[in-house]
């Protein structure tokens, strides 16, 4: 039953069409992909990592879209199944998910600080990083988007990682391995 839980877990697609370098073109890149959540040490590995089964349950399902063009880039999130009432904070993160939380890196910033890990709050704010933060409705579902000016850099960007607390940190209580891009226009 479990495996059949987790078969066709994950389900990624990615767009960019291409308008030409013309003035008013309809460059975009877009990006869709959602997952159930699976402890670390599944049989069937998902790119969707619970760390804390009592907020973020083994099959709770999760999905996470990009949609970047000449206006900048949108970043969505939708959720189920997670602890009803719960105040969620919610980040892109630099690298892939894995069985240590830590794995996934620091939050992604469009203009880096110099210093890692980042504690300033000139670096470390929802107008330098992608903030999703949201509170679980009673049926445990949430959703939330962030749009940016600014596009992701190729490859600085390859997760998403769901924190104890809303705000700029808090224990990592799941991942969620996405494969974003940047546009071609970029």
């Amino acid at each position: 039953m479990v495996a059949g839980m987790l078969a066709g877990a994950v389900a990624a697609a990615v767009l960019a069409a291409g308008g030409g370098s013309s003035p008013g073109a309809a460059d975009c890149y877009w990006v869709r992909a959602s997952a159930q959540f699976a402890p670390p040490t599944a049989l069937i590995p998902s790119p969707a990592i619970t760390y804390d089964m009592k907020l973020v349950p083994a099959a709770a399902w999760i999905r996470v879209e990009q949609r970047s063009d000449e206006r900048g880039t949108t970043v969505g999130l939708r959720v189920t199944g997670l602890k009803a009432g719960h105040k969620y904070g919610v980040h892109v993160h630099q690298k892939p998910c894995g069985a240590d939380p830590a794995a996934a890196g620091g939050h992604y910033q469009h203009r880096p600080d110099p210093v890692q890990p980042s504690e300033n709050p000139a670096y470390r704010n929802p107008d330098n990083e992608v903030w999703l933060d949201f509170t679980a409705r009673a049926d445990g579902s949430g959703r939330a988007s962030a749009h940016h000016r600014w596009g992701l850099r190729p490859g600085g960007a390859q997760s998403v990682v769901l924190h104890r607390e809303q705000g700029g940190a808090g224990d990592r209580v799941a991942c969620f391995t996405v494969p974003f891009g940047a546009p071609p226009f970029s």
